[in-house]
């Protein structure tokens, strides 16, 4: 039986940084993922770096996403260094577009929730958007130019993250997944595997929707799978520097030349089927924001399961049990959190403090719910 230092259910861009963070800190570590490592949520990814909470309810997590936006170069840096890989790292900004039906109101009060954020946002009128982006819409009342935004190919991140972390140490396990958790007592000692059983000091599950499938992490993990089918198009007439974004629609330039659009937020399910409905939304979404596109080809269709949490809130940190830590819920911010994940659940196994307060994102918080109430 394998024993190690501490063990990683999951092998997508969550549970890759966490083994490379693990591995640099000298520890001894294992990675297990059921199918090939990077072929889910990750794989499927539009690849944004965009600390821009899409709701007010989502403010709790801005502390994390500007510090993972801070960590963000420096661990592209680490990397690309160990893989030796590019990883098409983008930091050119976004454009929120805001088209003529919408409410000045409601452009002025996003504008002030974004400062009001600590984010770099800067209010433009509809022919200075034209200006910074050609290709979209002449149906634009204004515009909000995002300059904290990047990009990555998330495919070839995450690829590039497992390789790096094999580099420093980490074992890689395929087609070997999490089972259960290996308990004893009030301890969790390792994992039951597919193929047999792993020890280690540390457990951590970070196997996306799929932690709630690991008999024993469900109570701390309580994922459902939310479907986003997403498109590549690729149009050799039409050139976008930025990411645009319009009403939760987006176009992702890549380096190759490629533009992702997405996305939907579907909840069917461990369902993976691209749709007729799904690509007519996001077709028509693309079309409305870049009328050129209309002659792009479609070079690839694709879905990915995105872990969602009950309050849409990622699942973060150490939990009753002794050894078991939590590191999922991240819905549709992984590409983004993933280093300051990494970074947390590092400095929790090593030390046992962390530098940022992650209590709003405690795997204890669903336990304290599912208490009885009492007179």
């Amino acid at each position: 039986m394998k024993t190690y230092d501490a063990i990683v259910a999951g092998g997508g861009l969550i549970g890759a940084s966490i083994a490379l963070e693990l591995a640099c800190a000298g520890l001894k570590v294992g990675l297990f993922d059921a199918q090939k490592p990077g072929r889910e949520a990750s794989w499927a990814s539009g690849g944004m770096i965009s600390p821009s909470p899409e709701s007010p309810s989502m403010n709790s997590v801005l502390p994390m996403s500007m510090a993972s936006v801070r960590v963000y170069p420096e661990f592209i840096r680490l990397v690309e260094e160990l893989s030796g890989k590019n990883v098409g790292y983008r930091k050119e900004g976004a454009l929120d577009i805001f088209l003529k039906e919408t409410p000045q109101a409601e452009i002025t009060e996003i504008l002030e929730q974004h400062r009001a954020a600590g984010l770099r946002a800067e209010a433009v009128s509809s022919q200075q958007a034209s200006e910074l982006e050609p290709e979209i819409t002449a149906e634009i009342r204004a515009g909000i130019v995002r300059h904290d935004e990047a990009s990555l190919d998330s495919r070839i991140f995450t690829e590039s993250t497992l390789e790096a972390a094999q580099r420093q140490g980490a074992e890689i396990y395929s087609g070997n997944g999490a089972k259960a958790l290996w308990t004893d007592g009030n301890v969790c000692k390792g994992l039951q595997l597919d193929n047999g059983r792993v020890e280690a000091r540390w457990t951590v599950i970070a196997a996306g929707c799929f932690s709630a499938r690991i008999e024993g992490a469900e109570r701390y993990a309580p994922v459902v799978p939310a479907r986003g089918q997403m498109v590549a198009l690729r149009c050799d007439a039409v050139k976008i520097q930025r990411d645009l974004w319009c009403d939760h629609m987006y176009l992702v330039p890549r380096t190759d030349g490629r533009i992702i659009a997405g996305s939907t937020i579907e909840y069917e399910g461990y369902d993976r089927n691209v749709t007729a409905s799904g690509l007519k939304k996001i077709l028509t979404g693309a079309l409305s924001l870049v009328p050129g596109l209309e002659k792009a080809r479609i070079e690839e269709t694709w879905a990915g399961l995105r872990p969602d949490t009950p309050d849409h809130l990622p699942i973060l940190g150490p939990t009753d049990r002794e050894g078991l830590m939590i590191a999922t819920g991240h819905f549709r911010s992984g590409i983004l959190l993933a280093p300051i994940t990494a970074r947390l659940i590092c400095e929790w196994v090593t030390t046992q403090r962390v530098s940022l307060d992650w209590t709003p994102f405690s795997p204890m918080r669903f336990q304290a719910k599912r208490q009885p109430q009492t007179a």
